[in-house]
């Protein structure tokens, strides 16, 4: 389907007039995961990360686990819902693709990827591209969700 011009456009003016409340830019992510315990412990052991907060609810059918990097405040939940079928994570499907953690320096990565080999956790290796100067290691969760550690070239 394309695009009207004059559409957007106009679409553009009313957004310009209209007064928003301004967003942070801090971003917390909720996934949902086939064992929230399980998850919450190899993000607490990859990242450093440390549990805020562990609710069941009364019925039994949810279980949300937050936990939170005390360096950066990043916050990350994880739910298992009852109604979860046991497949693993598929980035194939409408959704979301993965998950970038974006380090300061490219170094950063080669320290990264010893720290998945520690864990027993497969990985990419840090790859270099020929259309970019970024660079990146991506590896996956324990529901095949895709990870990355990304240092973009400034």
């Amino acid at each position: 389907m394309a695009a009207n011009p004059e559409r957007s456009e106009q679409t553009a003016k009313v957004w310009n007039t209209v007064v928003m409340p301004s967003i942070t830019g801090r971003l917390e992510i909720t996934l949902s995961v086939r064992d929230p315990e399980l998850s919450a412990a190899w993000y607490a052991e990859l990242l450093g990360m440390q549990q805020t907060y562990d609710h069941t609810s009364d019925d039994g059918r949810l279980r949300y686990i937050c936990l939170r990097e005390p360096a950066s405040a990043f916050v990350l939940c994880l739910v298992g819902h009852a109604e979860n079928p046991g497949e693993k994570f598929d980035e194939h499907r409408t959704g979301l693709d993965h998950l970038e953690f974006v380090v300061a320096e490219r170094a950063d990565l080669a320290e990264w990827a010893a720290r998945l080999d520690e864990m027993g956790v497969e990985h990419s290796g840090v790859k270099e591209f020929d259309y970019t100067a970024n660079s990146m290691l991506t590896f996956r969760d324990p529901d095949n969700i895709q990870l990355e550690f990304f240092w973009r070239h400034s």
